[in-house]
C-alpha cells in the first residue's frame, strides 16, 4: 500500500515569523518604503509616540528589499526548525523577542541616527544558539568557538573596517543573546 504525502506545518514559529516577514517586506516595497518606516523600522523616534514601542519589535519582520529578506529568510528556514523541535516554539519566540527588544534599545540609545530593519540580529542568535546543540555541561563545544569566531569576528571586523549599510551590531548583539541563550537552556543536560 502506497502513502500519500503530505507537507507538514513543521515549525510553526519558524514558518509564522517568515511569512511575517514576507508580507512586511512586499508591504514595504508596494508602498516605496513608506509603510517600513511607520511600521517594519526602528529608530530614534520620540517616546510619547506609541509606534516607537510597536517598533522596537516589529522592525525585525521589514527587510530593505528581496534580497535582504531572501538572505535572512534562508537562514532561518535552515536552522529555526532544528531549534524549535529541540528548544520547543515557545522558548523561540522568547529568543526572538529578547533578541528583538535588547537590540533596538540598544540602537536606540547607543546609535541614534541609525535604524534597523530585518531579522538579521534573530539570524545571528540562531545561528549561535544552533552551535549549542552538541553542548555538554563542563565542555566548550568547538564548533561553537569556530562559529563564534568567523561569524561574530567577521561582524567586529566589517564594522570597524566596512563602510556599508548593514547594522553589524545587531549581528553582535544578536550573536551574543543566542550564545547566552544555548548556554542556559543547555545548563545541565547530559550528553553521552
Amino acid at each position: 500500500m502506497k502513502r500519500r504525502l503530505t507537507i507538514s506545518f513543521n515549525a510553526p514559529v519558524t514558518l509564522w515569523l517568515v511569512a511575517i516577514c514576507f508580507v512586511a517586506t512586499l508591504a514595504g516595497i508596494l508602498t516605496g518604503g513608506t509603510i517600513t518606516q511607520l511600521l517594519f523600522m526602528t529608530y530614534h523616534s520620540s517616546l510619547t509616540d506609541p509606534l516607537t514601542y510597536v517598533r522596537f519589535i516589529t522592525y525585525i519582520f521589514g527587510h530593505a528589499g528581496w534580497s535582504h529578506f531572501i538572505g535572512n529568510a534562508s537562514y532561518l528556514l535552515l536552522l529555526g526548525p532544528m531549534l524549535e523541535e529541540k528548544n520547543g516554539g515557545k522558548v523561540m519566540i522568547e529568543v526572538i523577542l529578547i533578541t528583538a527588544v535588547i537590540t533596538s534599545l540598544i540602537n536606540y540609545i547607543i546609535f541614534p541616527n541609525v535604524g534597523l530593519c530585518g531579522a538579521s540580529g534573530v539570524v545571528f542568535a540562531f545561528i549561535m544558539l544552533s552551535s549549542f546543540t552538541g553542548f555538554k555541561e563542563g565542555e566548550i563545544p568547538l564548533t561553537f568557538i569556530l562559529v563564534a569566531v568567523i561569524y561574530i569576528g567577521q561582524q567586529i571586523y566589517d564594522g570597524l573596517f566596512v563602510a556599508d549599510n548593514v547594522s553589524n551590531m545587531a549581528h553582535i548583539i544578536g550573536g551574543v543573546i543566542g550564545a547566552f541563550m544555548g548556554y542556559i537552556l543547555n545548563k545541565g543536560t547530559r550528553k553521552y
